[in-house]
């Protein structure tokens, strides 16, 4: 089954006329820090006043939750196989962020029976009043991990200043590229030694993918190397919170920010709900 094909239709409007954005966060290669980013940039744009879903869709690593040191009861599983409803499984973290906790063993999503599939489609388009919905990949090139970023409305590469994590970032573009090139997508540095190192890092991917792959990849900026961050991991509470003002958060705040400044274009149909149709369910 083709995943990019139903994951596209399933997330509620948040009023008449608007739907929710969909941001993909990926990566070449994994350590990149990605899931880490994901957690407190969707606090960062819920202190923005957003109202903002999580979607943990590492298909065999999921550590959302860890890295929010919560313990989720149920997932996507028992949504599927009627136990609960999405609404059930979602985590209400007191700053305004939800989760869907991942589950290892996520590949039974591209076997599902016409029924489980239908399920979870209208579970999904059931989701009302999100603003934004970030998806949190897996690392690497494979289609779990690709599928998940053609149907977004942007997709957020993040790479660090690693030579071979610059060279898997490039690998990641390509692979999106091949598939759907006119997609946007933003270029995201983690752990950068200054502004100048992030900046070149930023140049450089941008400069190789624009000469061998003719497409135009944005620099969302950088995030600078920062101790409070693998402080934070280790007590399991986002260094968006732990350590407000800290550089890292101040990265943080501007990436927000350049994230907020470019609002999409209206569209007609269900932003969540389409997105995981074109996933899960293209038969539907």
């Amino acid at each position: 089954m083709d995943q990019a094909s139903t994951l596209r239709q399933m997330v509620g409007k948040t009023e008449p006329g608007t739907a929710t954005q969909i941001i993909t966060l990926t990566s070449g290669k994994g350590g990149v820090g990605k899931s880490t980013i994901s957690v407190n940039l969707g606090l960062a744009l819920a202190a923005a006043g957003k109202k903002v879903l999580l979607f943990d869709a590492d298909l065999g690593l999921a550590n959302i939750n860890v890295l929010l040191g919560v313990v989720p009861k149920f997932n996507l599983y028992h949504v599927i196989k009627g136990h609960k409803e999405l609404e059930d499984i979602i985590i209400h973290t007191p700053e305004g962020l939800d989760i869907i906790a991942g589950a290892s063993g996520y590949s039974m999503l591209a076997n599902l029976s016409d029924k489980e599939r239908a399920s979870l489609v209208d579970a999904f388009e059931s989701l009302t009043g999100y603003d934004i919905m970030l998806i949190d990949t897996g690392a690497g090139v494979s289609s779990n991990v690709v599928g998940f970023t053609l149907p977004a409305d942007k997709v957020i590469v993040v790479t660090t200043p690693e030579p071979t994590a610059i060279t898997d970032a490039y690998g990641i573009i390509k692979s999106i590229v091949l598939v759907a090139p006119d997609k946007q997508i933003k270029l995201l540095v983690n752990r950068a030694s200054s502004s100048l190192e992030g900046k070149k890092v930023a140049e450089r991917v941008i400069n190789i993918s624009n000469q061998f792959l003719n497409v135009r990849v944005d620099s969302l900026g950088f995030i600078f190397d920062d101790d409070s961050v693998p402080k934070s991991i280790r007590r399991q509470k986002p260094f968006y919170l732990l350590f407000p003002n800290s550089k890292a958060s101040s990265c943080l705040d501007i990436i927000t920010s350049r994230i907020l400044e470019q609002e999409l274009p209206k569209r007609s149909e269900s932003g969540i709900g389409s997105f995981f149709r074109k996933i899960f369910a293209p038969s539907i």
